[in-house]
C-alpha cells in the first residue's frame, strides 16, 4: 500500500512546481477570473477537471504498469523512482533541464487535445470549465509527465491515482492564487528558498528510495542463493 512519504512527495512536487505551473498554464487560470458571478463556479470547475485528469491518469498507468508481474520489472521501476525523484528536484531547483525533452516528446500528442479543447473558448458556464480541465492535464509539461511516470511506479491503480491526486492538491494553491488574483501567494510559491528546500527533499527522498531498493534486492538474491545451496545440500544427503 502507498506510504504517507510517497502522498506527501507529491504533494510537495505539485507545490515546489508553482513556477512551472503558473508559466505553463497560469494565463489561462488567470482568464477564468474575468467570468464576473460565475468566476467561482468556473474556476473551481477547471481545476477539478484538471486535478481529475492528472488522477485518471495516474490510475491507467498504475493498472498498466501492474500487471506485470515480474521481479526484475517491479526493482527497475523502483530504481526509476528514485531517479525520477532527483531529476524532479534538479529541474525544480534549476539544476538540470533534462526533463524538459519531455515536454518536447508531448508536443505532439498535445496538439489534437488542443483543437479539442478550443471548442470550450470563452468559457461560459462550469461544464466547460470542467471539460477544458479535463484536456489541460494533458498538457506538454515535464513536471506533469516526470509526475505521472514516477506514479506509476506505484505499479497500482488506486496508489498512483492518489499520487496524482496529491500532486495536483499541491499546485491548487498557485493556480488559485492566480485565477483570484492573491499576488502576495504567488510571489511567496515563488521564493527562491522554497523551491529549493522542496527541491533539496525531493532528492534525498530519491537516493534514500534507490538505497532501500538497492538493499532489498541483494537481500532477495542472498535470500535465493541460500535456499538454492540448502537445496543442493538437501539431495547430497539423500542421494
Amino acid at each position: 500500500m502507498i506510504e504517507l512519504t510517497q502522498l506527501g512527495s507529491a504533494f510537495a512536487l505539485g507545490l515546489a512546481g508553482a513556477g512551472h505551473c503558473l508559466g505553463m498554464c497560469g494565463g489561462i487560470a488567470a482568464a477564468l477570473n474575468l467570468g464576473g458571478q460565475r468566476s467561482s463556479a468556473v474556476t473551481l470547475s477547471y481545476h477539478g477537471g484538471r486535478i481529475a485528469s492528472y488522477t485518471l491518469l495516474g490510475g491507467l498507468l498504475g493498472f498498466a504498469a501492474g500487471s506485470i508481474d515480474i521481479t526484475a520489472w517491479t526493482i527497475g521501476l523502483r530504481y526509476l523512482a528514485g531517479l525520477m525523484l532527483i531529476g524532479m528536484g534538479l529541474y525544480i531547483a534549476d539544476w538540470w533541464r533534462g526533463m524538459a525533452a519531455l515536454e518536447r516528446a508531448g508536443a505532439v500528442l498535445w496538439q489534437p487535445v488542443q483543437k479539442v479543447s478550443g471548442r470550450w473558448l470563452p468559457i461560459r458556464n462550469w461544464p466547460q470549465g470542467f471539460a477544458l480541465g479535463l484536456c489541460w492535464g494533458l498538457m506538454p509539461c515535464g513536471l506533469i509527465y516526470s509526475s505521472l511516470a514516477w506514479a506509476a511506479t506505484a505499479q497500482n491503480a488506486t496508489s498512483s491515482a492518489l499520487m496524482m491526486l496529491f500532486f495536483g492538491l499541491g499546485t491548487l494553491p498557485a493556480m488559485l492564487a492566480t485565477s483570484l488574483g492573491a499576488d502576495r501567494l504567488q510571489a511567496f510559491l515563488r521564493r527562491r528558498g522554497l523551491k529549493l528546500l522542496i527541491a533539496l527533499l525531493l532528492v534525498l527522498s530519491g537516493f534514500w528510495t534507490l538505497y532501500l531498493t538497492f538493499a532489498h534486492a541483494n537481500h532477495s538474491n542472498h535470500g535465493g542463493h541460500e535456499q538454492h545451496r540448502s537445496m543442493d545440500h538437501s539431495k547430497m544427503q539423500h542421494g
